[in-house]
Parts: structure tokens; sequence; C-alpha cells
């Protein structure tokens, strides 16, 4: 329910009318002390709203379609909404009538006095928002005073370390109001779309979109919000892999059932697909399910949900991928989002078929699963077709060296194996990483790739390059006024949030990297940020993390996770081995970490 509170600052001095209306005009209803409609959308969708109004003295009458408040002290309005969705492709997503629940949902939330439902919020609120706290050093007190529109104009150097926490903490914010367990996951707009024309439908982007809405869950505290978009996923396979059977350009030519599933570039949540197929996004979804048991090490997830879908996917790219005459093995006829042609070997879904093939060989041998399946698949991954670099020092994004210097489009797509993958890296790669980063300082952060969700990816690629003055740079870029609305909200023309979560993302990047089989400490702290903290953030392993530096340092550390596993810490070239000790924190000095 949504609650609002309305008071006098004098007894008996609010009055006025309250109206509920419909943004599809079914008429609404008042009577006694509530306000109702319902009605169903174009598409047979049913929908039904109540308000109830509930006064401190004075009166509530009906008039017309609304209430009429006289004399009142304070008046609290309660609101309940809901349509006939259920995420259940048997009964076409179809459920009940609505009016019922939204009846009874209300009438629950009557029972309670407004001072235990705004309790109840925060302590909901409060049990995951603070799970992570976050210190990058105080801001002025000029800018502190200044509204929100105005400061972030002027944070143009680093100097309002105060409101690029806030940054973070916002979109930790966003993502635990828009999902949560049982509810649909976080869309384009989140739950802030007032539209009914939104841009894009309001839906799911596969190319990156919806994947970076939940870049944050992990790593900064809110694995349940994960949740939704595995329901989501896992109630529109029966669709998609129908879909996918009907395409011509999935048929197989000797005949054979396809197996598995792919996703167009863009999805509702009714099983129906949008644009062109964005062939490797069935992967790239996989890296998901994989990603949150890596970081909770939920083996009955892994068991039970990650590993159906990731075996399932595997089979799909091990029936489609193409031979070349050297053997290697290469995507066919795919694309790079959203930029080029359509051909062979993009090394976008070279990247992520790969990051796909190495997720289901560790996943099958944690398991011990399917062990002849996983040698099999294991070889296919050593023929990949791997990255190259061009002319002028570039990763290439296309198996044809056409990458242009002077290209500064919004998409980074070749770079996925930087980040959220992990086939490219400083230790593992370090030809291939300085190529990456070679192709990002060509993007630039001008023209096209002026956007603010493009800020948020390079803001972790540079966190990954260890760049921390580059990985800021990108922050401050998202905070300008183009990038950023008057209340922080993504500005991808009008509205769209997957920067916000995006940064968040960035953020905790820089502070914290768990990829590459060792916890890293402030792998790219700017200079901004000299002396911080933080509490809470999460790494791979099931490991939470809190730190503690100044002047650049690190000062300490501490560390909890399953009692008895092994972590490697690494700070600068420093790297030491601790046993977990459970929920009990294993504290690291500066000195420890040196050794």
């Amino acid at each position: 329910v949504m609650v609002v509170r309305l008071t006098a600052s004098r007894a008996g001095e609010l009055r006025g009318e309250i109206v509920l209306k419909d943004a599809h005009s079914a008429p609404s209803e008042a009577k006694d002390a509530t306000i109702h409609f319902s009605g169903m959308l174009p598409n047979g969708r049913k929908y039904a709203a109540r308000l109830l109004a509930k006064a401190e003295g004075g009166a509530l009458r009906a008039q017309g379609q609304g209430l009429r408040m006289e004399g009142c002290t304070a008046v609290t309005l309660l609101f309940s909404a809901a349509t006939d969705y259920v995420m259940d492709p048997a009964a076409h997503y179809r459920g009940t009538d609505p009016s019922p629940r939204v009846e009874q949902t209300l009438s629950a939330a009557a029972a309670r006095s407004f001072t235990d439902l705004r309790a109840r919020q925060a302590r909901d609120y409060a049990a995951l928002f603070g799970r992570v706290r976050l210190d990058l050093g105080r801001s002025p007190a000029a800018r502190l005073a200044l509204p929100t529109d105005e400061r972030k104009g002027l944070d143009t150097a680093g100097d309002d370390p105060e409101l690029e926490a806030l940054l973070f903490q916002y979109g930790r914010y966003l993502l635990l109001s828009c999902s949560r367990p049982g509810g649909l996951p976080a869309n384009l707009q989140g739950l802030w779309n007032d539209s009914l024309q939104p841009p894009w439908h309001s839906d799911y982007h596969a190319n990156i979109n919806i994947q970076m809405n939940y870049w944050p869950a992990e790593p900064a505290g809110l694995p349940e919000c994960h949740l939704p978009l595995f329901d989501l996923i896992d109630s529109q396979l029966p669709l998609w892999r129908k879909a996918t059977q009907a395409a011509p350009e999935y048929g197989l030519p000797d005949g054979r059932a396809v197996r598995g599933f792919a996703v167009r570039t863009s999805h509702n949540i009714d099983g129906g697909l949008g644009w062109q197929w964005d062939k490797t996004a069935n992967a790239w979804y996989c890296r998901h399910y994989w990603e949150h048991y890596l970081f909770t090490g939920d083996r009955a997830f892994l068991r039970a949900r990650a590993y159906p879908i990731l075996k399932e996917t595997t089979e799909f790219w091990e029936d489609h991928l193409k031979a070349l005459p050297d053997g290697k093995l290469v995507v066919p006829q795919a694309w790079s989002p959203e930029h080029g042609p359509t051909e062979d070997g993009v090394s976008y879904s070279q990247e992520i078929v790969w990051d796909l093939f190495s997720n289901f060989v560790e996943a099958s041998r944690i398991l011990d699963l399917d062990a002849d399946y996983r040698s099999r698949i294991a070889a296919m991954r050593e023929r990949l077709l791997w990255p190259k670099i061009g002319s002028w020092g570039q990763l290439q994004e296309w198996m044809v060296d056409r990458d242009d210097p002077n290209d500064h489009h919004r998409h980074t797509s070749h770079l996925f194996a930087v980040h959220p993958g992990n086939q490219i890296s400083l230790a593992k790669t370090p030809e291939l990483a300085r190529a990456a980063e070679k192709s990002l300082i060509a993007r630039g952060q001008t023209d096209d790739s002026n956007r603010e969700w493009a800020f948020a990816w390079r803001t972790s690629l540079w966190a990954r390059f260890h760049e921390p003055e580059r990985a800021h740079s990108m922050l401050i870029a998202f905070l300008s006024t183009p990038s950023t609305l008057i209340n922080l909200f993504g500005n991808h023309p009008p509205m769209q949030m997957d920067g916000n979560f995006g940064i968040t993302a960035g953020i905790a990047e820089m502070l914290l990297q768990s990829h590459e089989g060792e916890i890293r400490l402030l792998p790219a702290l700017p200079k901004a940020w000299a002396t911080g903290s933080v509490t809470g953030l999460r790494a791979r392993g099931g490991v939470t993390v809190s730190m503690q530096w100044r002047d650049g340092a690190l000062v300490s550390a501490s560390l909890s996770g399953p009692a008895g596993e092994r972590a490697i810490i690494a700070h600068g070239e420093h790297r030491t081995t601790v046993t977990l000790r459970g929920a009990r924190a294993q504290k690291l000095d500066s000195q420890l970490i040196a050794r």
C-alpha cells in the first residue's frame, strides 16, 4: 500500500477534496470513506484501485466521485492497486479479478495505525538499506546547503564526496524500492513511469539495460532484490522456446529439434519479444544466475535454478556455433549492440559465449554433474575465436579490422569481456587489456558517448583497469546536468534508470573487486576520496568486506564469510591469505595486508 499523511498546524483546519482519477478513464465511485475504480486494458488485463481515508477530527463525506474533508486535524490516505497479472505462462499470465485482493490488502492496512505502518516500513527498508554504509569524505558546508539540482552541477572536480556517496546509496534505494521477491523486476523506468506511452514501452532491453539494472544487486548487498529477475526469466522460457523454435534463423540444417531459447533485444512480461534478435542475450542472462551463486554461495539455488538454465543455454550454443576453415568456432550472423553490421564472429557474442561455457564448466564441476558433457564444452570453449588486436592497437569489435578511432558510439559491447565478464584482465591477459583500454579511450565521452548509462558502464570498465581518476571522471560526467535530472534520475531522454543502478555498481567496483579469484581492496581509489570508509560491501565467495583508509592508504579491513574457507586478499602489490570465521569478522591491519 501507499500511505500519505495530511496534517494541519491547527486543530480542525484541514479541508478540501480528495479525488482518485484513472488514467484510463474508468469512472471512480466514492462511498463512505473510500474511492475506487476498476477496468480492463486494451490487451484484456483487468486492474483495480482503491483509496481509504481515515480522518482525525472533523468529517469525511462522499461528494460526486471524490471525498470532502471538513474540519479535520489529520487525514491518513491508504491506497492499493493491482492487476490480474500472474507470472505463470500456463495461465497465460492472467490471474483472478484483482478487486477483492485490493480490498483485502487495504482492509489489513486500515487495521493498523499510521505510526505502526510507518514503523513497519522503516524496519523493512532499514533491513536492506542499512547493510552498506559509505563515507567518501566531507563536503564543504556551503555545498551541503544547496538543493540537489544546483549541487550536482557544481561537482566538476570531485569536491563534493558526500554527493557521490549519496549517488551510490541512491541506486541501492531505487533497486530495493522497485525489485522485491514476489514482484516484477526493475524495468527501464523502475516503478517511476508516469506515462501511458512510455519510452521503449517501459519494457526490458536485453542488450545491456536490464543487466545493468542488476549489476549492484550482489556487490551492494541486495541479493534478494536480484530474485525477481530470475523469476521473470523462468516464467518467460516456455514462450521464448516456442518463438526460437519457430524462427527460421535458428533452424538446424540436419532437421534436429532446436534446444534452448534465444531472446530478442526487447521483451515484455507476457512472453512477447520485440525488435531484432540479440542472439547471445540468453547467455548474458545466465551470467546473472551464476553471479548470484558466486556472491551468495547458495548451492541449492545453483542446483535447482542456475544449473538447468546454464546447461540449456550451453546446449543451444553447442548446436549453433559455426566452425571456420581453421577450426575456430564463431557465433554466426550476430550484431554488436547497437553498432555495425550483422556478421560472424562479433567480439561481443564471442565473449559472452566464452563466459557461458566457462560458467557452465565450473558449475558442473562444483555440483559434480555431467562430467563427460563438461569435458566436451571445455574443449569447445578452447576453440572459440578470441577478440583480436587491430591496426591501431585497439581491441577489435569485429573479426574484420574496421574500428574507427574517431568513433564515439555510446555502446562498448566488445568490452563485455572486461566488465561485466572476466575473460580479459590486467593480470591474465595484459595485452588484450591494453587493447581494450585503447578502445575505451577512443570512445571518449563526447557526442554519442555522452549518455548517463554509458558513463556508468565506463566507470566499472576503468575500475577494472585500475584507473581511479578515469573511473572517477565518468562518475563526474554522470552527475552532469545532461546526464541526470534534477532529482538524479538518469536522463536517457526523458528518463531511464539503468544508469542509476550502473553507477552504484561502478562505485562498488572502484572500492572492491573479486572477479579474478582474489578479493582486491581499493583497486581504483581516486584522490577525491582520500579518506573514508565502507562497511558491508560483498565479494564473491559469500564474503562481506569493510574497510577504512586515510590519505589514500588502506588502514584496516575486516572480512566475514563461510567458516573455514580461505580467501586471498590483495592490495596493491601485496597479497595475504586468510581463513574466514563465519559471521565473526576476520580483521586485517595494513601491516598484515602488506606482508
